[in-house]
């Protein structure tokens, strides 16, 4: 008599060994590989009945063995069915872990728990559904429970077991949770645009993937795109993003229109997968300022004309020349076309002007001129122009002139009047001088008379008109001479 003995490990309550023993003093031992299966195969096999061994022919021997590598073999691949479901998650975010299970199970309790799956070991059940950092959701229409563990450490990392609450034995299925850093990725696509234009980023995924949704979001951080992704494949139009999924490419496209340097980054182009984590691509966008030959700054009077110059390539000679105005270049009025004070001239080869015949103050702003109508980079110029008004340039010339001169008439004016002063004041003090000498002349003549008269009487009277006349003669001549000096 043979018996087939079916055991379960202790601390996984898992299938594990087969042993068949054809006869007490004869063992045939089997280990399963998949130990972890989730338990959809149930034997129920203690004894398999043989015929004893002793007095058989060889053929049934060889029958019975034959017989007992073919169980073995079944049931080796029952067993290994399930597998074990591997699961990346983001350190510093969170991870979900989803087990699927057969029907008739939908009213039993579901967990999730580590090590030997002990009391101590459960870390959330859906019988209480949040646990610390643990959530478990059970969808019992699609027969799939999800457990999300947030707050991921590096600690969190290992092993993981989704369980099953039956009658004896659990319904187990093995869970490896794998934790890497919140950055993708070790490659990046970088991208080079300006602003204004359009730009389409290319992401390509494996054939498996045909029918998952498809997303982009700006940064790299895997953990929160999905939720901050700018478009999926679900809603293929926001705004100036487009996504495009071609099936047959095994690519998806995202188009952005009007860029401008906000657009600047990092992108993920994201694939959602059910039971692993998202695949993602990296993609760097760099988006300048749009470029041209040369970009100047010109001023202008209201009222008066300006002349603005635009050099082109030699080759653009019998290309049409333009002139338009607008903050962006391909949003930008033709001047030339709506504005009669705007003429257009070939000044050389090389060299177009634009003569603005009056500016007035509504003429300030940006101008882009070039031969090139489809705006390839380095074949325009970039002016702006800023327009003062004509009055408070006027105030300040006249200031200019007209301060210098009446500072310098002052200076005339006060250096003529110093010196006609100090020529009076030397003048009366000469007068004061000869008036002093006059009576001091006086009084000599006055005291000489008197001699005279007492000594020579008549000679005295001769001497006195003679003295007279001189006298007279002396302070004429004095005032004379003074009057010449003046």
């Amino acid at each position: 008599m043979a018996y087939v003995s079916y055991f379960r490990n202790p601390t996984k309550n898992v299938p594990s060994v087969l042993m068949v023993q054809p006869y007490p003093s004869l063992h045939i031992t089997m280990a399963l590989n998949n130990a972890y299966c989730s338990h959809h195969f149930f034997l129920n096999l203690r004894k398999f009945p043989v015929k004893p061994l002793f007095g058989q022919t060889k053929a049934k021997m060889r029958r019975l063995q034959n017989l007992l590598f073919t169980f073995c073999i079944a049931l080796r691949c029952v067993t290994s069915a399930v597998g074990v479901i591997h699961v990346t998650g983001n350190v510093g975010s969170a991870v979900n872990v989803s087990c699927s299970y057969d029907e008739g199970y939908e009213s039993y309790e579901k967990y999730l728990c580590k090590n030997d799956c002990g009391d101590s070991d459960v870390l959330v059940t859906t019988s209480e559904s949040r646990k610390n950092k643990y959530r478990i959701h059970d969808d019992k229409t699609a027969r799939i429970f999800t457990t999300t563990i947030s707050d991921l450490h590096s600690v969190d990392a290992g092993k993981y077991w989704c369980g099953v609450t039956i009658t004896g034995k659990d319904i187990y299925t093995e869970v490896e949770l794998k934790l890497v850093k919140d950055h993708c990725c070790d490659t990046v696509t970088k991208i080079l645009n300006y602003q204004g234009y359009s730009e389409s980023i290319s992401c390509p995924y494996e054939r498996q993937y045909q029918n998952s949704l498809k997303y982009i979001c700006r940064g790299n951080r895997p953990s929160t795109c999905l939720q901050q992704a700018l478009i999926t494949s679900d809603n293929k139009e926001n705004g100036r993003f487009r996504l495009d999924d071609d099936k047959m490419l095994k690519k998806f496209t995202v188009n952005i229109t009007s860029l401008s340097q906000e657009d600047s980054g990092y992108y993920l182009c994201g694939v959602r997968r059910n039971f692993a984590h998202n695949v993602f691509s990296a993609v760097l966008l760099e988006v300048e300022e749009f470029c041209c030959v040369k970009s100047t700054k010109i001023n202008g009077t209201v009222g008066h004309p300006l002349t603005l110059q635009c050099p082109y390539p030699s080759q653009h000679r019998d290309n049409r020349k333009f002139l338009c105005k607008g903050d962006q270049h391909n949003s930008c009025t033709d001047m030339l076309k709506n504005q009669s004070r705007f003429t257009l001239q070939d000044a050389s080869s090389s060299t177009f002007i634009v003569i603005i015949s009056k500016l007035e103050a509504a003429d300030a702003g940006t101008y882009w001129c070039g031969s090139d109508s489809q705006w390839r980079v380095g074949n325009y110029t970039k002016i702006q122009l800023s327009v003062f008004p004509q009055s408070t340039l006027g105030k300040k010339n006249t200031a200019l002139y007209v301060i210098p001169p009446v500072l310098l008439l002052i200076c005339i004016l006060v250096l003529v009047y110093k010196y006609r002063r100090s020529r009076i004041e030397e003048a009366v003090l000469s007068l004061r001088r000869n008036a002093s000498r006059k009576k001091s002349s006086k009084k000599v003549i006055g005291a000489a008379q008197s001699e005279i008269y007492k000594n020579q009487g008549v000679v005295t009277s001769n001497d006195q008109s003679t003295s007279n006349v001189y006298e007279e003669v002396d302070v004429e001549v004095h005032y004379e001479n003074l009057t010449a000096s003046e």
